[in-house]
């Protein structure tokens, strides 16, 4: 008849919840069990938080780059001139821009002028970097053109500049101030070249939400730009922004292709693998380290479960003598295992999809608390700590903790089944 019982059966349900549940005057384990499911449910609220923590950093990362610079840079060998300089510029950045934008894949193929100068406003100096560019592909890049996080009126743009909210706040600029832009390469004259200075009124102030950029970034028409670094009729560099950014390397062959011999292609994963496979190897490290601390916490389950097998050594005699078997007393305590870790991962889960989800009022907490300070963007680039949920990474801290609970619990389980039940009664 033993044999006929089907596993899990409700009486071995029973018996698991007596024991969960009982005092520890009766030979329970309560305290043991408590402080298990708190440890489950902590360690997986901190594997979910990190998780998305990590996932919401690339992708603030990611998005920042692919919504503020090029996602491929073309721009041509350097050739020595006449006078024994380097020229790298495009004249016929026109026909280049054209030939890049018919590529199947590009969305858009923009001509810039880059250079670096000096902006000033009144007693406020920056050193800032110039982008000299047409409207129409400035408002093609959707972190600066976002009139969400911009100032002013973005079509006046070719009447004056551009600046990054950074920019503007180191010179205390505002839209409608004239800064000044210096550059020591100015103004040719018969006794040399002198720095030139223009002055122009700010019509747009942007937010790329990367510290630096908005830091050190100026737009300027492109012609204005061609004339204030004596690059008339040709351009540095082609910005191209392609459908798939995630796929810009299989690209490159034909972008290379159209842009012609003499030119070089710059993608966005050159300038900024070396971040996202340090990124990537810390993710991994951090991972390791907290599947460890999930461990540590289902290694709680195993004492107490050793403390109950011994505790209810009588039981487990008396339980044997009327016909359970030894698969029921295994599961039996197979199950008071597996429900802590259960209802621990639960409860893990909640709090790291609720943290996730509420991330900026609990940082803006702790930001007070500490008396501000806490994030500084200046060295971590972006403006506030992100946290982007994902199923992918709930279902890997829930396998994990799962699997970790259930795996752990067989070992005790086995013990209290392979217990001999006259020795349990011998001296009862």
């Amino acid at each position: 008849m033993a044999n006929s019982t089907p596993p899990f059966a409700p009486f071995e349900w029973m018996i698991a919840w007596r024991y969960l549940r009982a005092r520890r005057a009766e030979g329970g384990v309560s305290v043991m069990t408590w402080i298990s499911l708190i440890g489950i449910t902590l360690a997986v609220f901190a594997l979910i938080a990190t998780l998305a923590v990590r996932s919401g950093f690339r992708a603030e990362f990611v998005d920042t780059i692919l919504g503020a610079n090029a996602h491929v840079t073309v721009y041509n060998l350097g050739v020595t001139s006449e006078t024994g300089q380097i020229d790298r510029t495009i004249p016929d950045y026109t026909e280049m821009a054209a030939r890049l934008a018919a590529v199947p894949g590009v969305t858009r193929a923009a001509p810039l002028v880059r250079g670096q100068v000096m902006a000033n406003l009144k007693q406020g100096n920056a050193g800032v970097e110039v982008f000299g560019i047409e409207l129409a592909d400035l408002k093609g890049l959707p972190r600066i053109a976002d009139p969400t996080t911009g100032l002013g009126d973005i079509n006046r743009f070719d009447a004056g500049i551009a600046i990054g909210s950074g920019v503007a706040r180191e010179l205390g600029a505002t839209v409608g101030d004239r800064i000044k832009l210096i550059s020591p390469n100015g103004v040719k004259t018969a006794f040399g070249t002198s720095p030139r200075v223009n002055a122009y009124e700010v019509v747009y102030v942007f937010s790329a939400g990367r510290y630096d950029i908005d830091r050190t970034r100026v737009y300027l028409p492109l012609t204005e730009a061609q004339s204030f670094f004596n690059r008339e009729g040709v351009a540095t560099e082609i910005e191209v922004m392609v459908e798939n950014p995630e796929q810009v390397d299989e690209m490159t062959q034909a972008l290379q292709t159209a842009a012609g011999e003499r030119a070089q292609t710059w993608t966005w994963r050159d300038a900024s693998g070396g971040f996202l496979r340090a990124l990537e190897v810390e993710d991994n490290v951090m991972f390791i380290i907290l599947s460890i601390l999930v461990l540590i916490a289902a290694m709680n389950i195993v004492s107490g479960l050793i403390m109950l097998v011994k505790n209810k050594g009588r039981d487990i005699g008396i339980l044997r003598t009327i016909g359970l078997t030894e698969g029921s007393i295994l599961r039996v305590f197979f199950i008071c295992g597996a429900f802590t870790g259960l209802i621990g991962t639960a409860l893990g889960v909640i709090l790291g999809c609720l943290f996730a989800l509420y991330i900026d009022p609990i940082f803006s907490f702790v930001n007070v608390v500490m008396g501000g300070g806490v994030w500084d963007p200046s060295i971590r680039g972006i403006y506030a700590l992100p946290a982007q949920l994902q199923l992918a990474d709930v279902l890997k801290a829930v396998g994990l903790s799962l699997g970790l609970s259930f795996i752990v619990t067989i070992f005790p389980a086995r013990r209290a089944a392979r217990m001999n039940p006259v020795e349990a009664l011998r001296y009862e």
